[in-house]
């Protein structure tokens, strides 16, 4: 039997086989075809439900039922199923809202280290295609497998096959690939056809698809700026396509500059491996509304120490400091500062998101709160601060305490609020 004229691959056995609904050499299939499927390279690929699927693996009774990986009541959804979302359920739901759409959903509590280990597994796996893998979050990445063809002895698009099959195979969740020729486009194709899907979107019918999408449904397009946009006439890129750069640019600043050439096609934007972490932090919500802000204190001091370690480990300091929090209205609330110099200790963010939370209104009674480094870059020697005398001697004692729980564990100091006396 000759190859197709249009390239295609039978996902099932992934021998060539002409298009259509079953593959003629297994009888199963779908057939993956696409006029442009064996020139393009550029790939995103996005594990399915990620932390629902890890837990259905774990415990097969889960299969068919429908799951929320959460905190409790007064905690938001991280992860919903397929079968939870029929209902409603997405994640950054409240989960009191999530329980009342799906009331029979079975709640499974995060297990972090058991996701970030899978998600190193899988990370591993795409990098055996290509050293160009730019990482987005702990399931999702951009692959960039041009010149791998020699490599593989297959075109990207078969390499892409086999992966998927691969990771299924070994770590036992599904992902859905988006294959086109940037990266805008190929991230948009990943969501076309999930879970295990794999969808192309080629040059030649790029403009027809962006016309038709809806304003709302391009990446980086918020709620606030798609409102904005639909107020303005604005529904779908054909819409935009009919207002100039400029026009765009003076009305939405960079993001409307950003949404024309989107609509265009056009992102030039290249896979980075050494995509560098722009933040680092932490945040948590009450079982209660919490009104007195010493209590609040209380719950961000954790937070901090959270987020210092993991800037010590990785060995950056950061110039801003933001403080996040959301009243029991469910309105999220951000506040930042600028450093006079990068900092990386618990100490520093936890008196500067202090400061900034003691110039909120009393008597709001809050339900989340959060505190993180920006503008990271390489840590240097601790600063001292001329206003703050005693900020070297702190900073030392953190630094002390640093080495104890590293030697003897967590457990090893117990300090009040750690730092309590002489934060007051």
């Amino acid at each position: 039997m000759s190859e197709p004229s249009t390239p295609s691959y039978c996902r099932s056995c992934l021998s060539p086989a002409p298009a259509g609904v079953k593959c003629p050499h297994c009888g199963r299939g779908p057939v993956l075809h696409h006029a442009e499927l064996n020139a393009l390279a550029l790939a995103h690929i996005d594990c399915d439900a990620f932390f629902a699927s890890v837990e259905k693996r774990d415990n097969p009774e889960l299969e068919d039922q429908p799951v929320i990986i959460g905190g409790g009541k007064r905690g938001v959804v991280s992860t919903a199923c397929y079968v939870a979302r029929l209902y409603g359920v997405r994640s950054a739901m409240p989960m009191f809202q999530a329980l009342k759409a799906c009331p029979d959903a079975v709640v499974v509590r995060p297990r972090m280290e058991v996701y970030s280990a899978e998600g190193r597994r899988i990370r591993a796996m795409m990098q055996d295609v290509t050293p160009l893998v730019e990482p987005l979050s702990i399931d999702e990445a951009f692959l960039d497998l041009s010149g791998t063809e020699k490599l593989h002895g297959a075109p990207p698009a078969l390499t892409l096959l086999r992966l998927q099959r691969r990771i299924l195979n070994e770590v036992g969740v599904t992902v859905s690939v988006g294959l086109s020729f940037n990266k805008f486009l190929a991230k948009t194709a990943s969501d076309l056809d999930k879970p295990n899907g794999f969808s192309v979107i080629g040059r030649a019918d790029a403009p027809a698809f962006l016309a038709q999408m809806k304003v709302g449904d391009v990446y980086g397009v918020g709620p606030v700026l798609g409102k904005k946009l639909n107020a303005d006439g604005l529904y779908t890129l054909s819409d935009v396509l009919r207002r100039s750069e400029g026009e765009l640019a003076r009305k939405y600043g960079e993001s409307g500059l950003r949404l024309a050439r989107l609509a265009r096609g056009q992102d030039d934007r290249k896979v980075s491996p050494e995509r560098e972490r722009k933040s680092v932090s932490a945040e948590t919500t009450f079982n209660d509304d919490i009104a007195d802000k010493s209590a609040l204190k209380d719950r961000l001091w954790p937070l901090c120490v959270k987020v210092a370690d993991r800037m010590k480990v990785q060995g950056v300091a950061g110039r801003v400091v933001t403080l996040k929090i959301k009243t029991d209205t469910f309105r999220t609330l951000t506040r930042r500062r600028t450093l006079s110099d990068p900092a990386q200790l618990a100490d520093t963010l936890y008196r500067t998101s202090c400061d900034m939370l003691d110039k909120e209104p009393e008597g709001v009674r809050y339900r989340l709160i959060g505190a993180g480094y920006s503008v990271l870059e390489p840590a240097i020697a601790d600063a001292g601060d001329l206003l703050d005398p005693n900020a070297l001697k702190r900073a030392a004692a953190e630094r002390a305490m640093d080495a104890a729980r590293a030697k003897f564990g967590e457990a090893a100091i117990i300090k009040g609020r750690m730092l309590k006396k002489d934060r007051d």
